[in-house]
């Protein structure tokens, strides 16, 4: 039994598979895992490559290159490399223990199929639409087994400038657009109608400003007897956004571990606010 076999269960080895199964023109991009031999015998045969396989860099590069095929299939705009760490669905494209349990359920390519292959035969590429089908139907059948459709929609709903690269993109135009509201032709948006606004909360009843909505909307003492009614945490990160600082500025500044715990207390600000106009009638 050669080196290879020998490996456990939860090594590197386990994403081969995934490996030879990467089209050609994602591969070359790759620097480690388009040397790898395309055979089992040639693999077996270097000790070498076996010391690769169980590198940080060998998976590194895997984790990489299959995110890449998976995030497409989520179904949000642009690929991965358009959105940061900090973007759960970039996260999400990472799980590559079920992308590996999925292609071998979906098209039976797992660890065993590779190693009962003949140690001199040439695994050829694959085709790059039909992997584009397999791996669609493998992220389809995955967020629903793993129930992720309603955490799917909200982070739609929840998206936050640190989930983008700065990049001038088509991707990150649309969410510049939707956040600052600028397809709107009544609202010149920024601060707190920026951080509240939402379809059913009628904060659209608040005067159209003429002037500079920023000024006018702190001013009014509406706005500011709903302030009153927040806690000093709540009140701190609200005023944070008013001043233009991103999720995760205000997360280190008020000492939360991460930007999700500000966007979750955004939320329940945002939701406090539509209660507080209900409540008076505004």
């Amino acid at each position: 039994m050669s080196a290879i076999y020998k490996f456990p269960y939860d090594s590197p080895v386990r994403y081969l598979p995934l490996v030879y199964m990467l089209p050609h023109d994602l591969l070359i991009r790759c620097p480690i895992l388009r040397k790898l031999p395309r055979s089992m015998g040639k693999l077996n045969a270097s000790p070498e490559w076996a010391e690769v396989i169980q590198s940080d860099t060998f998976l590194n590069e895997v984790m990489d290159a299959v995110a890449s095929l998976a995030f497409p299939h989520f179904g949000f705009g642009g690929w991965k490399e358009h959105y940061t760490g900090w973007c759960p669905i970039w996260r999400l494209s990472y799980s590559l223990p079920l992308w590996a349990k999925g292609v071998e359920r979906v098209r039976g390519w797992g660890v065993q199929s590779l190693f009962r292959l003949p140690p001199d035969f040439e695994i050829p590429f694959f085709d790059p639409e039909d992997v584009k089908a397999v791996m669609g139907q493998v992220v389809r059948q995955t967020i629903e087994e793993q129930g992720w459709g309603p955490m799917l929609e909200t982070v739609r709903e929840m998206s936050c400038d640190e989930d983008f690269e700065p990049w001038d993109t088509n991707v990150r135009k649309d969410f510049l657009r939707k956040w600052y509201h600028t397809r709107s032709k009544r609202v010149q948006t920024v601060s707190l109608e920026a951080c509240m606004e939402d379809e059913d909360s009628g904060i659209h009843s608040l005067p159209d400003p003429a002037g500079d909505f920023t000024g006018q909307v702190e001013g009014e003492d509406f706005c500011q007897r709903f302030k009153a009614t927040l806690s000093e945490k709540d009140m701190a990160i609200l005023e944070l956004r008013v001043e233009g600082y991103g999720y995760k500025e205000i997360a280190d500044k008020l000492g939360y571990k991460n930007h999700s715990g500000v966007i979750k207390r955004m939320e329940a600000i945002k939701k406090r606010f539509i209660q507080y106009e209900n409540e008076t009638g505004r």
